[in-house]
């Protein structure tokens, strides 16, 4: 999905979310007016991409400890250039899950966000455009987590509130993932 079919996905992204609608004029804004927002070097906001990984049935979505941000999150991360967000999305999973068995759910959007990452010594605070998209893979498989994460599970869909303190995009995230498998 290169950069005018992502522009056409989220022209016609249908969503029952508030801030999801609220979300994709800020996308479709960042798209069209910044050639390097699929760059670092866009220093208020650029594109990222999430895997939101499920199992088979729907029952188990994988999640990593981000080690930074010390919290439970998808995987997923900068585009670095590459405007085919579902390779970028792909490449995090596997990098950061170890996983071959990753199947792309289909080429649809599956959530959007837009979200602030605090400042570091080497960054200052910017925002995250992120397409996540929906993967599906074999829970049974041996998972390796990163240098950046401190734990890597398979959590059952109805107990990822309890890790996830509130996070409004996973727990969207497990709201459509039910409306599918329901």
């Amino acid at each position: 999905m290169n950069r005018t079919e992502l522009i056409n996905a989220l022209n016609f992204y249908n969503t029952s979310f508030k801030e999801e609608k609220l979300y994709i004029p800020r996308f479709l804004s960042l798209l069209t007016n910044f050639k390097n927002c699929y760059e670092r070097s866009l220093v208020t906001g650029h594109m990222t991409a999430s895997a939101w990984i499920i199992d088979e049935y729907g029952t188990l979505a994988l999640l990593l400890h981000h080690k930074k941000l010390d919290k439970w999150l998808q995987p997923g991360g900068h585009a670095d250039g590459e405007e085919n967000i579902i390779s970028v999305a792909r490449k995090e999973a596997i990098e950061e899950t170890g996983l071959t068995t990753l199947k792309l759910f289909n080429e649809s959007i599956f959530d959007i966000d837009i979200h602030l990452i605090p400042g570091r010594k080497e960054t200052s605070s910017h925002y995250h455009y992120d397409i996540r998209l929906l993967f599906i893979a074999d829970n049974s498989e041996k998972l390796t987590a990163s240098e950046e994460s401190n734990d890597i599970a398979w959590i059952p869909i109805d107990q990822i509130f309890e890790y996830v303190e509130g996070n409004s995009s996973i727990n969207r995230m497990i709201l459509k993932t039910k409306l599918i498998f329901k």
